[in-house]
């Protein structure tokens, strides 16, 4: 029997309960709390270990349970708080492993991922040289316009060649805009396969296994 164990049995048995009471009853049980590095047991248990942890003991000296002191606010914090940090963790596991899994039935192979940014990059780029085009001739069609305005010299006629420059200068900062979405949206595919390439190699690497110890040579 431990010392402390045998210390708190002791003060158990001289301080509250006659001898012939514990071998009357054997399933009695003695509550002991250390205060101050010394034991404080009863048969109930003492106040002063209210708020403390405490043992249950068994007459003969055997711990029967530990129950450990109350959190304090302080403690419960930051359980709460480590507690948080492993469901998110978890969270965010459960997520990388559905997109890789996602990631490896989309692809047969690398080759197979080349291809399919290869062809999604050459239809956005056909797209965006399609809409230069369209630009280029709005811009054209502007500068002949205001050639052509400052060649007439009627006033009603400039006016109105004046308005169809107002409205191809709309059609053009109306096709620089939808021009740059599209630039950008290239940039995210090409961004997005990178990155799904870089996982792909992660996921599909062979393991390398460290070279076998040899034995000393003879």
């Amino acid at each position: 029997m431990g010392l402390r164990r045998f210390a708190d049995l002791a003060l158990a048995l001289v301080l509250l309960v006659p001898p012939m009471a514990v071998a009357q009853n054997g399933a009695r049980t003695f509550y002991c709390c250390d205060v101050n590095g010394q034991p404080m047991c009863g048969d109930v248990l003492p106040q002063a270990c209210y708020g403390r942890a405490y043992r249950e003991i068994s007459p003969q000296g055997t711990v029967r349970r530990e129950i450990a002191a109350p959190l304090t606010a302080e403690e419960i914090a930051r359980r709460d708080e480590e507690m948080r940090r492993r469901r998110l963790l978890e969270a965010e596991s459960l997520k990388q492993q559905r997109l890789d899994r996602a990631l490896l039935e989309t692809y047969r192979d690398l080759p197979d991922l080349d291809y399919r940014r290869d062809r999604a990059l050459g239809e956005l780029d056909r797209s965006i040289a399609t809409l230069r085009a369209r630009e280029s001739d709005l811009v054209l069609r502007q500068r002949a316009l205001i050639q052509e305005s400052a060649a007439i010299e009627s006033r009603t006629v400039r006016e109105g060649i004046a308005e169809d420059i107002r409205n191809l200068d709309g059609e053009i900062v109306a096709q620089r805009s939808v021009i740059d979405a599209k630039v950008r949206e290239r940039d995210a595919v090409r961004s997005r396969f990178e990155e799904d390439r870089r996982r792909y190699i992660e996921l599909t690497a062979p393991s390398i296994k460290p070279p076998a110890a040899q034995g000393p040579k003879r």
